[in-house]
């Protein structure tokens, strides 16, 4: 795991794990939403492009507006990720859909292992298997195997996959483009693809309420420009591996928030779910003094965090980051 200068690794671990809490509420607001689950969807990037279209031109100017192939691939992931995790709820339990997305930084772990051919540390592997257990800790009982919900939970684990892909996709993005770009030009290819899908799929996209139109917007407001966009941030700043294992606090950001606003008790079981995620977390965290090995693709750092690093983090020969 390559290490980091304090400053810029603390910074990232924030936006980071800011960014997996406000993805974590999207749940919420798609219970208040009066349309259905394509159409939310679709509303959650659509609402959300303005308001990143106004982040990139202060960030990066016009050239944030140029497509690129990672970042359009990204979005092309994501745009699975929303449709399949909404097929996994209407085809098995919430729980089910749940623990299966969730395996998403088990795919992103494989891939660097058995694709990029890179050592995972022990700590790494412990923290991983830590985080996983929380997440089953979580649902508690309410995971259960029943065939008749096989093609749900089939949309579950291949949402794991999407995600996976976009995370990865992300990343490589993140190496040319800054993150308020690669936010924009990702957003804009899902919004396109989930367009399309909400036309066929549902009877209608328009909100029939004020409390619908509400929700919406802080759906897009909160999990789409919030967290999508600190997720983007973070990345520049902490080791991708490490940065998979911080997704597994949306499902505690999901059980807290749901247990405040939706009256859904935390037991005992679930409370030693979150636990495990923030020990695993704690164990797998980057630690400074480590040697550098090869690492998943690294992001490039954003104006916001460079102000957070000295100038001995930044030596004068060092090519300027300035050009997920």
């Amino acid at each position: 795991m390559t290490a980091q200068p304090f400053p810029r690794l603390a910074f990232g671990i924030t936006t980071l794990t800011l960014g997996a809490l406000a993805m974590g509420a999207s749940v919420l607001f798609v219970r208040q939403a009066d349309v259905g689950p394509f159409a939310s969807a679709f509303w959650r990037v659509g609402l959300a492009l303005p308001v990143l279209a106004a982040w990139a031109a202060l960030a990066e100017g016009r050239r944030a507006f140029r497509p690129d192939r990672a970042s359009l691939l990204a979005g092309g992931f994501f745009a699975g990720d929303l449709i399949f995790w909404h097929l996994a709820i209407l085809g098995t339990t919430v729980a089910n859909a749940t623990v299966l997305a969730t395996t998403a930084p088990v795919w992103i772990t494989a891939f660097a292992v058995l694709v990029l051919r890179q050592k995972v540390s022990r700590a790494g592997l412990t923290g991983l298997g830590l985080c996983v257990l929380g997440a089953l800790a979580l649902v508690g009982r309410s995971w259960q195997f029943d065939p008749a919900h096989l093609p749900g939970d089939a949309a579950g684990l291949i949402t794991a996959l999407f995600f996976a892909g976009y995370f990865l996709a992300l990343s490589r993005a993140r190496q040319t483009r800054g993150a308020a770009a690669a936010t924009l030009v990702s957003t804009a290819a899902t919004a396109t693809i989930l367009f399309v899908v909400a036309l066929l799929a549902e009877p209608t996209l328009w909100p029939s309420s004020a409390g619908g139109v509400a929700a919406l917007v802080a759906l897009a407001l909160i999990a789409q420009v919030g967290g999508q966009g600190l997720m983007a941030v973070g990345l520049a700043l902490v080791p991708p591996g490490f940065g998979a294992l911080v997704l597994f606090l949306e499902v505690v950001s999901a059980a807290v928030l749901g247990a405040l606003l939706l009256h859904e008790p935390i037991g005992a079981l679930q409370a030693v779910g979150g636990l495990l995620i923030l020990g695993g977390l704690v164990v797998a965290r980057p630690r400074q003094a480590e040697k550098p090995t090869q690492e998943l693709p690294r992001s490039r750092p954003d104006p916001a965090a460079e102000g957070t690093a000295t100038a001995q983090d930044h030596p004068p020969d060092r090519p300027s980051s300035r050009g997920h």
